[in-house]
């Protein structure tokens, strides 16, 4: 099987292109008007580039080239099609965000291409041979469930990336976390010979945290540039991609494999889990808008990243504190799986319970000591989720973007 460093070469690879990249396609984006001008509805203060995915993209082609070269990665990629597959089906879901960046797809045209994208992926093998039930049993796909469960799956982890892309660096830094740990997880599970050496979820997994590694710094708050629909779908085509061919491939009989099942569902259960407040508010801004009788597309300030910093959370502490989260849930697993131990649970459990009384109560105690209690407008520094629309707000929340 692959070794380690062969796969930390083609991480660091995708990290540099990507950073390197990242500011080219910037002027790029400013120069013919893809950008993200700030209004009423969003929470950056001036016009910033939402093309990022451009960057994230080229990262990606360049860390599975130089895979290609090195004779380490032989064994994954000799009569095998799954890696062209990966390209394929991926530059699709690339293209479909890229055509909505700019031109402002329909959700329709969206889903559209996202399934063409899952019909490829079918095509070239890039699929689960598994599918496992949490708590209850892993089920063996059949033909004709393979297709549709491939593409459900595909559309189900590109939307839960969307969903994430809210506030500066946050979905760079939960996918560069949750995939880090992806690959930690599924590189011992070949190691353990418990996955064919020539599976390419360690590889996808690798190059996903690379190209968020390499672009979260231009991408950290105060963000110098988005990485938009191109970059959420793309990062979400990646990580189904990754997730599903450990995951759905992994030996059935080791099911019962410490966190096996949790990782599998890890990259869908930490975005929801860590957005449940999120997906509660859009839900609640429909609501509040119908019993107001105004349309669902009318703005305003009742959306959690509003309420957020109205706490006295801004964006930068909003975001870390969801990171930490990430790792908190990913080290749940991690530790335990490496070690067959479970020592781990009570000190991260601790850390979990220590975090949350901070993010609940911290706002609160400064307001009690006297300080100032500051509300942050929605023109403050800030991201365009991947969708289009104002942070946590609707999918129907949107302006069109300026063309090129």
């Amino acid at each position: 099987m692959v070794d380690t460093a062969g796969y930390l070469m083609v991480g660091v690879a995708a990290a540099l292109v990507t950073f390197v990249t990242t500011p080219v396609v910037g002027s790029i984006a400013r120069r013919f008007g893809w950008v993200v001008q700030p209004d009423e509805r969003r929470v950056h203060s001036r016009p910033t580039p939402d093309v990022g995915g451009i960057a994230m993209f080229c990262g990606f082609l360049a860390a599975m080239g130089l895979a290609v070269y090195l004779d380490r990665f032989n064994p994954l990629f000799e009569s095998n099609s799954e890696p062209l597959g990966v390209v394929l089906g991926c530059s699709i879901v690339f293209l479909v965000g890229l055509a909505d960046d700019i031109f402002e797809l329909s959700a329709p045209a969206k889903v559209t291409g996202i399934v063409i994208a899952g019909v490829v992926l079918v095509a070239f093998g890039v699929t689960m041979f598994y599918f496992r039930v949490p708590f209850r049993d892993v089920f063996v796909l059949s033909s004709d469930w393979i297709p549709l469960v491939t593409v459900l799956w595909l559309l189900v982890m590109t939307q839960a990336v969307n969903l994430i892309d809210g506030l500066d660096g946050l979905a760079a830094g939960i996918v560069l976390i949750a995939s880090g740990s992806f690959f930690l997880y599924s590189n011992h599970l070949g190691q353990l010979h418990l996955l064919d050496d020539g599976n390419i979820g360690p590889l996808v997994a690798i190059i996903t945290a690379g190209v968020c590694l390499g672009f979260l710094p231009h991408n950290f708050n105060p963000a110098r540039i988005f990485m938009g629909d191109s970059g959420a779908l793309f990062l979400g085509a990646l990580m189904a991609v990754s997730t599903s061919v450990v995951g759905g491939r992994a030996d059935p009989s080791t099911q019962q494999y410490t966190g096996q099942t949790f990782f599998f569902f890890a990259p869908i259960f930490i975005p929801l889990f860590i957005l449940g407040i999120p997906i509660f508010d859009t839900l609640f801004a429909i609501v509040r808008r119908v019993s107001r009788r105004q349309s669902l597309a009318t703005a305003d300030k009742g959306h959690l990243h509003h309420r957020l910093m109205n706490l006295g959370h801004g964006q930068r502490r909003s975001v870390l504190i969801l990171w930490l989260w990430t790792a908190l849930l990913s080290g749940f697993v991690l530790y335990p799986a490496f070690t067959r131990s479970g020592d781990a649970v009570a000190p991260l459990a601790i850390a979990a319970l220590g975090l949350a009384l901070y993010t609940v109560l911290h706002p609160q105690v400064r307001r009690r000591n006297g300080e100032p209690h500051v509300r942050v407008a929605a023109s403050t520094n800030g991201a365009r989720p991947a969708n289009g629309a104002s942070d946590a707000t609707t999918p129907m929340e949107r302006t069109p973007s300026p063309g090129p």
